[in-house]
């Protein structure tokens, strides 16, 4: 299914999960990395597109993921015509994207490649937000780089709490004359594998209203 213009709809997954680190999926039998990603077929939206591609390859279920936010508008990239079967040039010119951007609400085990006879990828694993596009196939590096920038600003805000918790127990243990990273005089203060710890609600909105301040310097 082509647009007048010869472009297939289709939709991006940038997958999120607790450290804002994104699914990064290796090509099957290829050295490239890549977002998931589809063709929306027809009398689907964009939307439903999604769901069906982020279980046939990535194996997850709508109960797995938030939506954080999706592109405005399509975002574009030609394919080269050595990538363009003959029988489709001269009509079929790329892709037109909506990227959406998803939360992890499950866990890593409820991911799987193999969710059905025909995977996209024979490995993955989480990446800090910016990947390197330089192992991303070149001619869609830009679409790449236009949706990590236009979702960005919708990023949960995880590592700012974080910040601020850190700050919060450095002064609290400096004031008592504490190891800064202790919960006693050189002890060691940590948080069991896997656990989070939220501050006192007023704490985190007083938080959230410092790290914007900040934001514009």
């Amino acid at each position: 299914m082509l647009d007048r213009e010869g472009f297939r709809p289709n939709v991006g997954i940038i997958l999120l999960n607790q450290k804002n680190q994104v699914f990064w999926g290796k090509r099957i039998r290829t050295h490239s990395w890549q977002f998931p990603q589809g063709g929306i077929d027809r009398g689907e939206t964009p939307e439903q597109a999604m769901y069906r591609e982020l279980h046939e390859e990535v194996g997850l279920h709508p109960e797995h993921v938030r939506i954080v936010a999706r592109t405005r508008d399509w975002l574009r990239y030609e394919v080269p015509d050595r990538y363009i079967r003959r029988d489709a040039r001269g009509h079929y010119k790329g892709q037109k994207q909506i990227w959406f951007l998803l939360q992890l609400v499950g866990q890593d085990w409820h991911l799987n490649l193999r969710a059905t006879s025909h995977p996209e990828f024979d490995a993955w694993r989480w990446n800090e937000y910016w990947v390197p596009l330089d192992v991303v196939v070149e001619f869609k590096r830009g679409v790449y780089e236009m949706a990590l920038t236009e979702l960005s600003r919708f990023l949960p805000r995880f590592e700012s709490r974080n910040r601020f918790l850190r700050g919060s127990i450095r002064q609290q243990h400096d004031a008592q004359g504490m190891s800064p990273h202790g919960g006693g005089p050189g002890g060691m203060f940590e948080l069991p594998p896997g656990a989070t710890f939220d501050p006192d609600p007023q704490n985190s909105l007083r938080a959230s209203d410092g790290e914007a301040g900040h934001a514009g310097h």
